[in-house]
């Protein structure tokens, strides 16, 4: 690990030789010498560490879609960027390659790359937005604050695609820098603890923050069969988030065998259009469809369900939304359009 990358994190307190992290809500007491359920915060001399910033692993153009945001500047690239190491352990990690790595090897692979560095590029490429995503933000939060800061200097938006686990400090103090937030609700309570060694309420919790802070929020669940793909959890699911705020759209996405859940059959066409029926009956005005093509992709019009903007994938084939508002009838369309 090169020393330019090590400096001390946010979020902590001493506690007789061991420091309790408060970045997200694991809350883990770690002793000296050892790191964090993410695997990238250490105690060194009775002071916690982050071993990741700027230690990017992966840096990429990728369309606003793919994160996915669909009501956030549609058509429009994100410079995309993460660290490794994750605050979860899902089974069914489609980045476990990264996000698990320090976890599981130690290891702490990745280029130092400036937060200057960064603006630069993604302005280059013509980017309007820096995206931190494949694995979780939060966890190299002291970096992605500073680049979110030049960011917005720069006239760039900042979008974090995460698992909604940050901690409340951390979550206030990012809220003025971000624009938009895709947080994975990933299933009921029961399936954080068995799936991804987490809880559901501070997940909630978060999705309601953001929402209520003037974040765009848009949120994902990933339907794995047998999982949380029930009539009732889909249910629950969707009355939650239509609670917050029925404007959030909300993605049900297919799964496909990966990590440690390879001996579980991939998502079928009906467990998505039950997800796509519990969002609409709870009141959701704006319900797709992830990783199947061609199901449930484009975005209708609440008031006169005329198509506004029409999906192939990632791509944009026809967008008629103008200003924020239905082309035909002239109704307001909840997002972030310019």
């Amino acid at each position: 690990m090169a020393s330019e990358t090590i400096r001390e994190a946010q979020f902590w307190k001493k506690l007789d030789g061991d420091v309790e992290c408060s970045l997200c809500h694991q809350q883990c007491r770690i002793r000296p010498g050892k790191r964090g359920i993410c695997g990238v915060r250490e105690n060194q001399n009775e002071k916690l560490m982050t071993l990741v910033y700027g230690s990017l692993i992966a840096a990429n153009s990728d369309p606003i879609e793919k994160k996915p945001f669909f009501h956030f500047l549609p058509g429009s690239l994100a410079y995309s960027i993460a660290t490794v190491g994750c605050n979860f352990r899902c089974l069914h990690c489609q980045n476990a390659d990264i996000s698990q790595l320090p976890r599981e090897t130690g290891q702490i692979p990745g280029e130092f790359i400036s937060p200057e560095s960064i603006v630069a590029e993604a302005n280059a490429l013509g980017c309007r937005s820096i995206a931190y995503t494949y694995t979780e933000p939060t966890i190299f939060f002291e970096y992605a604050f500073d680049v979110a800061a030049l960011a917005h200097e720069a006239g760039l938006k900042n979008v974090f695609v995460s698992n909604g686990y940050i901690g409340e400090e951390a979550a206030q103090k990012i809220i003025p820098l971000l624009d938009g937030i895709n947080i994975d609700l990933k299933g009921d309570d029961q399936f954080y603890r068995k799936v991804c060694g987490a809880k559901l309420e501070p997940v909630e919790h978060n999705i309601d923050l953001f929402s209520k802070s003037g974040v765009w929020v848009e949120v994902t669940t990933l339907l794995i069969p047998g999982y949380n793909d029930s009539d009732a959890v889909l249910q629950n699911l969707a009355e939650f988030l239509a609670g917050v705020n029925p404007d959030i759209p909300w993605h049900v996405t297919a799964f496909y065998p990966t990590y440690k859940m390879k001996d579980v059959p991939r998502t079928g066409i009906e467990s998505l259009r039950r997800g796509l029926k519990a969002g609409r009956k709870a009141g959701l005005k704006y319900v797709y469809a992830g990783n199947i093509s061609g199901e449930s992709e484009n975005t209708l019009c609440p008031a006169c369900k005329e198509e506004q903007i029409e999906r192939m994938g990632y791509r944009i084939m026809r967008n008629s939304v103008i200003n924020g508002h239905c082309s035909k009838c002239g109704s307001a369309l909840a997002g972030v359009w310019s």
